[in-house]
């Protein structure tokens, strides 16, 4: 009878493949698979920054689109991401963000560290207020920028 770690330790298996493969592809050690309750993929990816010239498609946030686009925003919610080295501070919010229940990961980020792929500095930065980042932040309390906000709110109760 299988268990239920026997089954993740199964997708901890399948990121550090993925991850692997991507490396042989000439891609950086990073993957992410999406778990269902029931023990079903939902989604994978890997990291596609350098790909897609993209700075958020870490393959955590990648495997999190596919999930959601192939089953739905509410299949995410309360599901496992296994991932093969441990998330940066962006992927950490994207799975809280999604609804994710539960986090896995292979190598920790101390071992990224040692092999060039230093973001512990990103979660100290998370900590801190956006006003104090090191990139300007201007508000421009403008006397229509509720309007938006007002719209959804008066359009969402015209649906009801």
């Amino acid at each position: 009878m299988r268990t239920q770690e026997s089954g993740l330790l199964d997708h901890v298996h399948e990121a550090i493949r993925l991850s692997r493969e991507h490396v042989a592809q000439g891609g950086i050690p990073f993957s992410g698979v999406i778990v269902g309750g029931s023990g079903r993929i939902l989604g994978t990816g890997f990291n596609r920054v350098r790909e897609d010239n993209d700075p958020t498609a870490h393959a955590e946030v990648v495997a999190l689109r596919e999930a959601t686009t192939k089953h739905g925003v509410r299949a995410v919610a309360g599901a496992t991401l296994i991932a093969s080295g441990e998330p940066c501070a962006l992927c950490y919010m994207a799975a809280l963000y999604a609804g994710i229940g539960r986090v896995v990961h292979a190598a920790d980020r101390r071992t990224a560290a040692r092999y060039g792929f230093d973001y512990t500095s990103s979660y100290a930065l998370f900590a801190e207020d956006p006003a104090n980042w090191p990139l300007e932040v201007t508000a421009l309390q403008l006397p229509e920028a509720e309007q938006p906000f007002q719209d959804f709110l008066t359009l969402s109760r015209a649906r009801r």
